[in-house]
């Protein structure tokens, strides 16, 4: 083993220049890898966080009649009854200006309801509305003017404006509306519908809906309703991390290149060593050796590189245009899995790239060689 590994030492040293270039491609081609998947984490956490902000972590659909008590448990932060309609909002026209209109979901949030969205800074008052900033701009209508939200029943219900808010989520922005529980049951007749739970950890709705159940109330999880999105953005982080992953394949070939072009250099070398007694164990096991030396070289240069890059990212952050995306910058989300994925992937991607030149090495006939 030591004679193995002194071998291909002296074997890598005597070409240092294809040595270092070896070790250099396939240490950027992890560290791209690895920025990559952190921005795309960013970017998944940032658009999460931005719907979360209007969006409850848990519903709780009641089951009975009446609205049971809610259960206490150590995981919820706030909740509060609800009721949700769809409604017709009119901004009725006024001097040299049109009349807005626009449909939008309202939510009729009991007491506690404010602080379920703390970051939205709700004020919530009988007769009041918060709209999404894009609503508001669809409607053209301002801070203390009034306008009427029309239900599917024809009943009318007039609401003063008390202010908006953006989560940078369009779909939330665009459809829906804040208004106290007693707005939505005048307006449609709807009878409150359940509890709207705010949690610690969000993630963990799905748990603490069940946990809450009781056979009082139907569970539903964020993760459930915005099952598509995160669904596309698992999607969209797997294929980039495939194609990327093709510049270390690429890296790995050229060790696999470099490897062979050292059995052909060494096969004199291989066949006296061989003839002097060398398993063939041995002779395979140097260049074993080159290849693990090579990919792990490469591996923990790709890792300090890419960690560099994304404390570079997350210091000098990508600009985007806020006009187009909800975030301004592109955050950055270093995590410890996707550094251990992308090692042991990229080490493994190595690895079988220097099985080619290894059974060449193997194949070596000291006989016909030295003749």
């Amino acid at each position: 083993m030591r004679f193995a590994l002194f071998l291909a030492l002296a074997h890598l040293k005597r070409r240092p220049l294809q040595t270092a270039l070896a070790l250099l491609g396939i240490g950027v081609g992890v560290a791209v890898l690895l920025a990559a998947l952190s921005l795309t984490n960013g970017f998944t956490s940032g658009l999460v966080k931005a719907t979360l902000k209007a969006y409850p972590h848990l519903v709780l659909f009641r089951l009975g009649e009446e609205l049971p008590p809610l259960p206490p448990h150590p995981e919820v932060e706030a909740s509060a009854p609800f009721a949700a309609t769809k409604a017709l909002l009119v901004r009725p026209a006024e001097g040299s200006r049109g009349p807005g209109v626009d449909f939008a979901t309202l939510v009729g949030l009991g007491e506690g309801g404010e602080a379920l969205y703390p970051e939205l800074s709700l004020k919530l008052e009988p007769g009041g509305i918060y709209l999404g900033s894009a609503l508001v701009q669809t409607l053209g209508v301002y801070p203390g003017e009034a306008l009427f939200a029309l239900s599917a029943t024809q009943k009318r219900v007039r609401l003063r404006v008390l202010g908006s808010f953006r989560t940078g989520n369009f779909l939330l922005d665009s459809g829906y509306a804040f208004v106290d529980l007693q707005t939505v049951e005048a307006l449609s007749g709807t009878q409150v519908q359940g509890y709207q739970v705010r949690l610690k950890d969000p993630w963990r709705a799905k748990e603490v809906g069940q946990a809450l159940a009781d056979r009082r109330f139907f569970p539903q999880a964020w993760q459930d309703t915005q099952r598509t999105l995160l669904e596309q953005l698992a999607l969209q982080k797997r294929v980039l991390g495939v194609l990327i992953f093709l510049i270390v394949v690429v890296a790995a070939l050229g060790v696999a290149n470099l490897l062979v072009l050292k059995v052909v250099e060494k096969t004199p070398e291989i066949a006296l060593l061989r003839a002097m007694g060398a398993s063939r164990l041995t002779v395979g096991l140097v260049f074993a050796l080159e290849g693990a030396i090579l990919g792990l070289g490469g591996v923990v240069l790709g890792n300090l590189l890419g960690y560099l890059l994304c404390l570079y990212l997350a210091l000098r952050p990508v600009s985007l245009p806020g006009e187009l995306y909800f975030l301004t910058r592109l955050p950055v989300e270093m995590r410890l899995a996707d550094f251990l994925q992308v090692s042991a992937a990229s080490l493994l991607a190595t690895l079988a790239s220097a099985l080619l030149p290894l059974s060449r090495a193997l194949g070596v006939r000291p006989g016909v060689v030295l003749r």
